[in-house]
């Protein structure tokens, strides 16, 4: 296996025009940050960071330690500090790749965006990133919004995916009730523009997730080196999935057809404290539709910031049980 790790630059944090913090720093990022800042303590692995040239944007991504590539794409928060934590585990079997998905934190825009085709442009900016880094097809592992992503890479890009991992992702037309489910994303769309993000966030949180990740993303310890005090900043993060995101991406139909085609490559997952919710009722649908096993992993939508140690634990031995582990 051959990994490219060649012309990485170095830049700064944020500017603040930038979309730094966001979603994540209002829901997720909290935390996050936290368990990044805990994993730092322990003996540092290789890391570097890098831009990636994309058309309209320029994508700040970073790796972690060496092996097969491992490419991890967040969900509402857009940004690789998501992964921070769980991508020090991992490190010591993979090269972990870690991104800000373009228009969140890090990686700006700079050119005309296609927002009828977001979507799309996402999966192809993974499928540019997994080819900038490695000679050879990836691991992918997406969750939530970022789940939808990689099932799209899937049906677009088959030749750079070695493996996929969708954990949790919100494909809700997948339920016999989807179009109630499409309706509250669009309720709370209505609340963001009437009330502001923070009342939007709460119902949004309280409608989705397990109270053990309400708690999680709502009052996870701040890190001033990642919260940064700018709240423009912040509003501009969350405004932009708000905007893009969070009634386009639940909505989407997948190509059932192409899936099943690839099927052997897929190992769907979920969280154990999401029993009961609907990205984990998505996950039980999907895994069905497709004929595969669902793996539940520690912790519920967001168990690798609030156990990121037992996540990369379990989540190496069961790919390794499905026969996609690390031939490292």
């Amino acid at each position: 296996m051959m990994t490219k790790l060649s012309s990485f630059t170095r830049r700064s944090f944020c500017t603040r025009r930038s979309f730094c913090g966001g979603l994540a720093a209002m829901a997720v990022l909290p935390l996050a940050a936290h368990r990044g800042a805990m994993a730092q303590t322990n003996p540092p692995r290789k890391t570097q960071t890098g831009i990636l040239a994309v058309p309209g944007a320029r994508l700040y991504y970073e790796t972690h330690g060496s092996g097969p590539v491992m490419l991890m794409v967040p969900g509402a928060g857009g940004t690789a500090n998501s992964f921070a934590s769980v991508a020090e585990h991992l490190a010591a079997l993979y090269t972990v790749v870690t991104y800000d998905r373009r228009g969140f934190s890090r990686s700006q825009l700079d050119g005309p965006q296609d927002y009828d085709h977001r979507l799309e442009t996402d999966a192809d900016d993974v499928r540019r990133l997994i080819e900038h880094v490695s000679d050879e097809p990836a691991t992918v592992f997406g969750s939530s919004s970022g789940g939808i992503i990689v099932l799209e890479i899937l049906t677009r890009h088959p030749s750079v995916v070695r493996t996929l991992v969708p954990h949790e992702p919100a494909t809700v037309r997948l339920l016999p009730d989807g179009q109630k489910k499409v309706d509250f994303f669009f309720e709370v769309y209505e609340l963001y523009r009437q009330s502001g993000i923070e009342p939007a966030l709460k119902k949004f949180r309280e409608g989705a997730f397990s109270e053990s990740d309400q708690r999680a993303m709502a009052h996870g310890p701040r890190n001033p080196n990642i919260d940064l005090p700018n709240s423009d900043v912040i509003r501009a993060n969350a405004t932009y999935w708000f905007e893009h995101e969070l009634r386009q991406y639940p909505a989407v139909d997948l190509d059932l057809d192409a899936l099943k085609a690839h099927a052997a490559r897929i190992v769907p997952m979920a969280g154990r404290e999401s029993r009961g919710y609907t990205a984990h009722e998505v996950s039980v649908a999907l895994a069905k539709k497709l004929g595969r096993d669902l793996i539940e992993l520690p912790g519920g939508h967001i168990g690798f910031v609030t156990q990121p140690t037992e996540f990369a634990r379990e989540f190496v031995r069961a790919l390794a049980s499905a026969g996609h582990g690390s031939k490292r």
